[in-house]
């Protein structure tokens, strides 16, 4: 049987050929960590203590075609949870954590919050947790992903209701009254710019939760703004986590659907990623 320090090795050099080292080296350790049962103080101070990974060829296998760690592994990290995941839904990124700070920063106590393509339920439920006394809504067209939103829900916030809807619909039917917060991470990457992106992304997560035609980038963003309007309450707040090269194209819509107090934020990576806008 094989060290923990051997099954770390291994699969850091069959991840380092497709990631680069650094990330390769933080995706063999999840596995180690994941599938081994063990912390990773357990990694640093017994490495050469024996560990048994039964599919560890499958999961090499896996690593080799691309598929990304949180869905070999089932879960993604996101503010302080382990979320499951799969095929069906898009994995929780960082960025998308700091959307959620932004939004916990402002929203009132007991705020009615609509997350609109919930996903994985990420941000609903991180919310939940945040904003005390809060009703919220989760909404996806995606039976996969609600499915999945649903397990994690009776996880971590079994108070956020979970509906199916379409983004491109009127979803100002399935809540109740005034909300103070429309929160969404929609379909953003316009369908060329699929060819600059890993193998991981493009050949494994879903294609309705990433990409939107190049002729109409801002469709998601439009059609829930002009939902937003009709169920915020008077200086309620839209929130988006945008694609970085729509900032500007961003706020102009928002201006011209009615919206005031528009601010963008960037990330962590300074890119312009944010956005939030005010009901009138």
């Amino acid at each position: 049987m094989a060290t923990r320090r051997e099954i770390f090795l291994q699969l850091r050099d069959v991840a380092s050929e497709l990631y680069g080292e650094d990330e390769g080296r933080q995706i063999a350790e999840m596995i180690v960590l994941a599938k081994g049962g063990i912390s990773r103080n357990d990694l640093l101070v017994e490495p050469n203590k024996e560990l048994e990974i039964n599919d560890i060829d499958r999961i090499i296998a896996e690593l080799r075609e691309w598929r990304p760690v949180q869905y070999i592994i089932g879960v993604a990290s996101f503010d302080d949870m382990d979320l499951e995941v799969s095929e069906g839904v898009l994995i929780p990124r960082p960025e998308t954590e700091e959307l959620v700070e932004w939004v916990t920063s402002e929203a009132p106590h007991g705020a009615k919050i609509v997350d609109v393509c919930t996903g994985s339920g990420c941000i609903a439920i991180a919310l939940s947790r945040r904003v005390k006394s809060s009703r919220v809504w989760g909404i996806d067209i995606s039976q996969d992903a609600l499915a999945i939103a649903r397990r994690n829900v009776a996880k971590y916030a079994p108070s956020v209701e979970l509906v199916e809807g379409d983004a491109l619909g009127d979803f100002s039917q399935l809540i109740d009254g005034e909300i103070d917060v429309v929160v969404s991470n929609p379909p953003y990457i316009p369908k060329s710019d699929s060819k600059l992106m890993r193998r991981n992304v493009t050949e494994h997560e879903p294609e309705i939760a990433l990409f939107v035609e190049d002729s109409d980038p801002l469709l998601f963003y439009r059609s829930i703004a002009r939902t937003a309007l009709r169920v915020l309450r008077s200086g309620g707040k839209l929130y988006f986590e945008i694609y970085e090269n729509f900032a500007t194209e961003m706020v102009d819509m928002l201006t011209t659907e009615g919206y005031s107090n528009i601010v963008v934020r960037e990330d962590f990576r300074a890119k312009q990623r944010m956005v939030c806008a005010e009901k009138r």
